[in-house]
This record gives C-alpha cells, structure tokens and sequence, in this order.
C-alpha cells in the first residue's frame, strides 16, 4: 500500500516537472511566449464565455450570454447596418446591424470546444491503437496500421466533408467528422514511441515486478510518450480551428443567426471590398488564433528535442 503511494507521488512530481520546466522554458523565449499568451488568451476568454452562454441556456436568460461583450450579438438594427469600424462599433457592423466584435467573442468559445474534443479524443483513440500496435506487435500490429493507413490515404477534409454532410452539415456531424478523422496521426506517433521504449529495462523491470496492466499501460507506456505529443497536439490546436472554419466557411456547422468565425467571413466575402471589415475581422480572429498555437508548438517541439538551449 505504502509502495503505492509512493509510486503515485513519484509519477505526480515526474509531471508537474516536466510541465514546469516546458513553462520555463517557453517564457524565455519570446516567440514561444508570445504564443502562450495568444493561446492562454483564448481558452481564457473560451472558458468565461463558454459558461455565460451555458448559464444563460441554464436560466433562459439570453442577456446573461452577453453581459460580457460590447452589445447583444443577436440585435438586429437595420439602422446601423454595415457601419465601418468606429469607437462605437470597434470591429463595424454587418448587413443586419450586428456588432462584429460581439459576434466574434460570442463565437469563440465553439473553436476553442471542438478543438479541445477533436484533440483529447484523437489522442485517447491513438494512445490505445498506437500503443496496442507497438507493444503487441504482428498481426495486431498489421492490422490496426493498414487501417490507420486507409484513413490516412483520403485527404482529411475532404472525408471530414464527407461525413458531416451525411449527418445533415450540422454543428454535431461536424464535431463526429473530425473526431472520426483525426486519430490516425496520433496512432503512428505513441506506434513509433512505443517500439523506441518497449525493449528499455525499466518497461522490462515493470514486468518482471507484476505491475498491474491499466498502471503499465498508463504509467510506463503512455506517460513515456506524450513529450513529442505535447508539443504536435499545441500545434494541432490550430489545425483543428481551422480546419473547422473551413467547414463553417463552406456552410456546415451551427445555423444562423448563431455566429461562428468561418461562416462570420464567409457572410462578409459578398461585401468585399465595400464592407472589407465584414470578413477580413474575422478571418484576422482565426489568422490569430491559429499563430499563437503554432508559436506555442514550434517551441515546445524545439525544447523536447533539445533543438535549443537557454
């Protein structure tokens, strides 16, 4: 029992060493750390949004979901329509006299959802298919590699497309297409860290001492591969947000009058370029977004690779 507990103390300490000296060592770098600000920023205002918006759902109170933001997103006023960006309206308004600025805080929290679901879920699926190929090898190698290797063989858009038109283009059969599509890299990499490690003595000595198969699995195989992960998933933030205003662009997704940044753009392409603040705000939103989880995960990838050194 004691022998446990102490186990699992080690394993605490192991990662929050490991997430303190990545924290350390992005802060000293300024690209590094002006991603982290980008990104922190971002899930930031996801968080305290996303749960104003839940609230509001919660206690049918629509004016809880914007009692944040500079107007009421959904306010329509034909009066002010496609105003220019001013001290009133910082971003403009579109068609309908919306404020653009509410609509792009309002529609944040969606991205920064679906691109914490795609990922989490792209790297459990892959941890236990990857992991399963490496260690066990043969014929469950051979299959689960042929079948990640189909998937890999369609470009993922196009399937992702695919698939949430067949379950109606909806916010739901988006979130499904992507989830569906986005393990098979995650699958290659804890393969590929998996065969590094499973012939090290200390997976061989975890044997030998009868850990338990969930504690092997998790602590001496899982916890052993996710440092190349961390660092690919920072940057697959970015792929999946914008993978995802792709397909808002292209009409899946929520429905109108909900705003979603994708389609947000994809409404203002039509004013361009009298109305140019109608799609180039939003699209800039997206750009933002999207750098600050590249700057954040080309420097995690440096610093596990030992590229640079402070």
């Amino acid at each position: 029992m004691i022998e446990n507990v102490t186990h699992k103390q080690e394993e605490k300490k192991d990662t929050q060493g490991k997430l303190n000296f990545y924290l350390k060592m992005v802060y000293k770098d300024k690209t590094g750390f002006a991603g982290m600000i980008i990104v922190l920023i971002f899930f930031g205002w996801s968080f305290i949004q996303g749960m104003l918006e839940i609230f509001s759902g919660m206690f049918s109170d629509p004016h809880l979901g914007s009692i944040l933001l500079p107007h009421n997103p959904f306010n329509f006023n034909y009066h002010i329509s496609m105003q220019g960006p001013s001290s009133t309206y910082l971003l403009g308004t579109n068609a309908e006299g919306e404020d653009i600025l509410s609509r792009l805080l309002y529609a944040v929290p969606r991205d920064a959802f679906i691109a914490v679901l795609v990922v989490a879920s792209a790297i459990l699926i892959g941890a236990v298919l990857g992991i399963t190929a490496g260690y066990m090898g043969k014929m469950t190698d051979e299959i689960i590699m042929r079948v990640t290797d189909a998937f890999l063989a369609v470009p993922a858009l196009i399937l992702v497309i695919a698939i949430s038109v067949v379950l109606n283009a909806t916010y739901t059969g988006a979130i499904i297409g992507l989830m569906v599509v986005w393990w098979p890299i995650y699958t290659r990499f804890f393969r590929g860290q998996t065969l590094k490690i499973k012939n090290l003595d200390f997976v061989q000595a975890s044997k030998i001492n009868n850990v338990s198969k969930i504690r092997f699995f998790f602590r001496y195989l899982f916890l052993n591969d996710t440092d190349p992960i961390i660092a690919y998933a920072a940057l697959d933030f970015g792929n999946v947000i914008l993978t995802y205003s792709t397909l808002a662009f292209l009409g899946i997704g929520l429905t109108p009058p909900i705003p979603e940044l994708g389609s947000m753009a994809a409404d203002g392409v039509g004013a361009l370029p009298t109305a140019w603040w109608w799609a180039i705000f939003p699209g800039l939103a997206i750009l933002v977004i999207v750098i600050g989880f590249v700057l954040l995960g080309d420097r995690l990838q440096d610093i596990i690779s030992n590229r640079i050194n402070y």
